[in-house]
């Protein structure tokens, strides 16, 4: 296939923010809430923690990236993609290397895992730019049908999507997933676009489809019945893959979210369903041994 285009994005970490005169919101009983969490600057969660970790609404693991600009700010949301690296280019945290681990949709938020000591010295206003490259992205060897989206090409290649079995046409790819979910439960992102929208699962720690399993961040959750090509929707024998990039909600109809990854036929993929407790497809040891492409460039 074509190279694949490399672009510098900036983004800026955002302040937590609520609607004005506001400071509720409505859960899915009636009871009014404090939404702590969603979005800003937020500490000490990480990747491994359970979605039901944490009381409060879309935790995610890391900082939220915005832009002032809202074309740009919908560009950096799209064209950022899982495992993208990322450098604090101002304030006391300049020089931190993390990593893309989310994006949520509705205005657009990117969602970056930096070390503790620099999540710390963050201040909402600071520059981070994104080496943005994966969209386009086409896999050798994939069964016909699948697609692939949000994803860095050198990430790609730590996740466990084994090699495709069979001929092109009648093959499929194995893929290690945590769980597996009927699409009925997919909330806030159904019909909008699956690079700049992560899907909500409407799920809670006692929700029978859970099957009595945890689901934590990192996870790779496959999700049936639900095309994401373009826009994401039902549909019948198919399945998608996705990384669950950030907390449960109280909120009906939103829940912890997955960036889609990989969609195609059910019968081009084969899962294997990992133990209980085994380590997500996405941590930050994984992270950790990805190649630092923009600091190399820097250093040249």
């Amino acid at each position: 296939m074509p190279d694949l285009v490399a672009n510098n994005l900036l983004g800026l970490a955002e302040h937590a923010a609520l609607t004005p005169m506001v400071a509720y919101r409505i859960d899915r009983d009636g009871h009014p809430y404090v939404p702590v969490g969603d979005g800003g600057i937020v500490q000490g969660v990480h990747l491994g923690d359970s979605v039901f970790a944490t009381d409060g609404d879309h935790v995610a693991p890391g900082v939220s990236l915005v832009h002032s600009d809202p074309a740009a700010r919908f560009a950096l949301t799209a064209y950022s993609c899982i495992g993208n690296e990322v450098i604090v280019r101002s304030g006391l945290a300049t020089g931190a290397v993390g990593r893309v681990v989310g994006k949520r949709g509705e205005s657009g938020r990117v969602i970056v895992a930096l070390p503790d000591e620099a999540m710390a010295a963050l201040l909402p206003g600071d520059q981070l730019s994104v080496r943005a490259v994966g969209q386009g992205f086409a896999p050798v060897g994939l069964p016909a049908g699948v697609a692939v989206m949000n994803v860095d090409p050198d990430l790609f290649a730590l996740l466990p999507f084994g090699a495709a079995v069979g001929a092109a046409d009648t093959g499929a790819i194995a893929v290690s997933i945590a769980g597996a979910l009927p699409s009925r439960v997919c909330g806030n992102g159904i019909g909008r676009p699956a690079q700049m929208w992560d899907v909500d699962l409407a799920v809670v720690t006692d929700s029978p489809d859970l099957k009595g399993r945890d689901m934590r961040l990192g996870e790779l959750w496959a999700i049936e019945n639900l095309d994401v090509r373009n826009n994401m929707g039902y549909r019948r024998d198919w399945v998608t893959v996705g990384v669950i990039c950030h907390g449960g909600s109280p909120m009906p109809g939103h829940g912890p979210g997955l960036v889609p990854l990989a969609t195609g036929p059910q019968s081009a993929f084969r899962f294997e369903l990992q133990d209980a407790g085994a380590e997500p497809a996405l941590t930050e040891s994984v992270l950790a041994a990805l190649p630092n492409r923009a600091l190399a460039a820097r250093a040249k």
